[in-house]
């Protein structure tokens, strides 16, 4: 006979248990060491806007973070809330977010209205921070730009600009020069340009694979064009001129972890991939995908809107969905819509397909093994 050996499993203690509900992950972030960390991130782009547009920038800013806070202590006292809850910075990155998705001279009625739609219809309303479906700043732009459309895209020049004696040139970064006009005796109020979107939207389009066609973008597709858009040196929002400046804000958020790599990946991926198809099909029907992806708030959007923690998907894989779909919309609109940009709309549309993403993409449970249903006799 051999000998059977026997092991006992020592249990811990009662006393040595430790019983409390989830989370049992803590992470030593709150949201306003979050939102903080998101103002940061946000520092280049304000400091491009800035040097572009001068004091204009800078008063818009001023304008939506003040009614922003203003608005959201407001709702807090109405609605017996805490008052404290604005500490928690939400309501100023609402506001600066607000401000770089509008014109450098909008004036501050257009701010308070912005503000009013982005902190209590895309926000309060729905219960307040972490329980809104949609991004409050897509509703403010969105419903702006359908309510107020000519004051959303009147478009002023950046400082930097090159003034041009022949008056009004048929590129998009030569100005004319003020003080050579007034001798001419010509009277004008102020000046405005077109942004590279608006004139791929009012260029029309060659559906054809002819010479013309190739050179149907030539004047806003070009390498110094290319070049403009990557430094921020055109007209737009605050926050869709310096391309490099939202790069260098959207690496501080990857250094952070504040946001998921997939969002901005696929989203600006697809945008490149959908458009360059397109370009080789029909070059005379938008540009390159380098134009797309370095003009619009496509940039803005990628890092700083669409990767929003609360409207966003939850898993890495939603997160690509998600980014996918965003691209897709976002190309139809500026290739065929009526809108040079689709950006605002793009975000809207999927932010309500989340939670049908997010239990499309859902995890598996560790350790999960389908059972196999038997079959019938």
């Amino acid at each position: 006979m051999s000998e059977q050996t026997t092991s006992r499993i020592m249990l811990p203690k009662g006393e040595e248990l430790v019983l409390s509900p989830s989370p049992h992950i803590h992470d030593n972030e709150t949201i306003q060491s979050i939102m903080l960390k998101v103002v940061l991130a946000m520092l280049p782009a304000i400091a491009a806007a800035i040097w572009f547009f001068g004091t204009n920038a800078l008063l818009v800013i001023v304008w939506c973070v003040t009614f922003c806070l203003l608005l959201e202590v407001f709702w807090c006292q109405m609605a017996g809330k805490p008052v404290s809850v604005i500490k928690d910075g939400s309501a100023l990155v609402t506001g600066l977010l607000l401000a770089l998705n509008l014109p450098p001279v909008t004036p501050w009625w257009i701010c308070l209205l912005g503000a009013m739609l982005g902190i209590w219809l895309g926000k309060q309303v729905f219960g307040g921070l972490g329980q809104n479906p949609f991004n409050p700043v897509a509703v403010a732009r969105v419903g702006l730009m359908i309510a107020l459309p000519r004051q959303l895209t009147y478009w002023t020049p950046s400082n930097n600009m090159t003034p041009d004696l022949s008056g009004y040139s048929n590129t998009f970064f030569t100005v004319p020069d003020f003080a050579k006009l007034s001798q001419t005796g010509e009277i004008f109020d102020g000046l405005t340009c077109a942004t590279p979107l608006s004139i791929m939207q009012t260029t029309p389009k060659i559906l054809d694979s002819s010479a013309e066609a190739a050179n149907n973008f030539a004047a806003i597709a070009n390498p110094e064009a290319y070049w403009q858009y990557f430094t921020g040196n055109m007209g737009g929002c605050l926050g869709e001129t310096s391309a490099l400046a939202i790069i260098l804000g959207g690496i501080i958020l990857l250094m952070f972890k504040l946001i998921r790599w997939q969002v901005p990946v696929f989203y600006l991926g697809t945008v490149a991939v959908f458009t360059g198809l397109v370009h080789m099909t029909w070059p005379g029907v938008t540009p390159a995908p380098l134009f797309h992806l370095l003009t619009g708030g496509l940039m803005l959007a990628a890092f700083f809107m669409a990767t929003d923690m609360v409207t966003s998907p939850i898993t890495p894989r939603g997160a690509a969905i998600f980014a996918i779909g965003l691209g897709i919309m976002t190309c139809v609109i500026r290739i065929w819509g009526g809108f040079p940009e689709g950006v605002s709309f793009s975000i809207l549309m999927m932010n309500a397909l989340v939670p049908l993403i997010d239990r499309m993409a859902k995890l598996k449970p560790f350790g999960f093994k389908k059972t196999p249903v038997a079959k019938g006799v």
